[in-house]
């Protein structure tokens, strides 16, 4: 792997129905254009195993895991997502593009949830390593309109993985500061993107976020 540049790694965290994997698939799209290697994932999920976890914490009863256990199976999702996609891809050079990463377990089930932001700390510290994202785009809107989003989606494609979703209109309202906090807290590394408006709107906010910060890494 000498004179390998190690790739860039880009997250998008938000709330449900934010419209992230749209964006997502827009972006990867974009770059690809422009002959980068790019990886799009996401979390849970991203790696066979980590799929295997994405069922058992997306689906069932609000109340099937605590916070506590939701974090411990989205950080065992986590790991095995990074040894086995992640990294492999940054340290050939590519660029990955990750639909929720670990931001996502502070607001749902730190800020959200109520767990213990050093536990979470803790498990960052000891299991991402070095891999943390060179920019994290937070999709923001209103609690009703993201749900009511989501709630659509879900009917249009049948799925089941909604047990976020009915967690309650507190549980969002909280999740929602929660992500906010973190983009405040890290100016440097994160970029809040108005997703209440059309996908047009929103992608080319997205391109002027990666554009902008990253344009001098390749």
């Amino acid at each position: 792997m000498a004179g390998v540049t190690r790739g860039r790694f880009i997250t998008f965290e938000g709330g449900e129905g934010a419209g992230k994997s749209t964006q997502v698939r827009r972006l990867t799209a974009r770059l690809r254009e422009r002959g980068l290697d790019v990886v799009a994932t996401r979390e849970p999920g991203g790696s066979p195993g980590a799929e295997a976890i994405r069922d058992l914490v997306l689906k069932g009863e609000a109340d099937r895991w605590s916070p506590t256990t939701e974090t411990l199976l989205m950080y065992g999702a986590r790991r095995d997502h990074i040894e086995r996609t992640i990294l492999p891809a940054l340290e050939r050079g590519a660029w990955v593009i990750c639909d929720r990463f670990a931001d996502s377990t502070r607001a749902y089930q730190g800020g959200a949830g109520g767990v213990d932001p050093a536990f979470i700390s803790a498990l960052e510290t000891y299991l991402l390593a070095d891999v943390r994202p060179d920019l994290t785009l937070v999709f923001d809107l209103p609690v009703e309109v993201g749900l009511a989003r989501a709630e659509a989606f879900a009917a249009s494609a049948g799925h089941a993985e909604t047990r976020f979703e009915s967690k309650g209109l507190a549980f969002h309202e909280r999740l929602r500061a929660a992500f906010l906090a973190i983009a405040a807290a890290e100016p440097g590394r994160c970029a809040v993107i108005d997703a209440a408006g059309d996908i047009e709107n929103v992608e080319t906010q997205v391109w002027e976020a990666v554009s902008g910060r990253l344009q001098d890494r390749g």
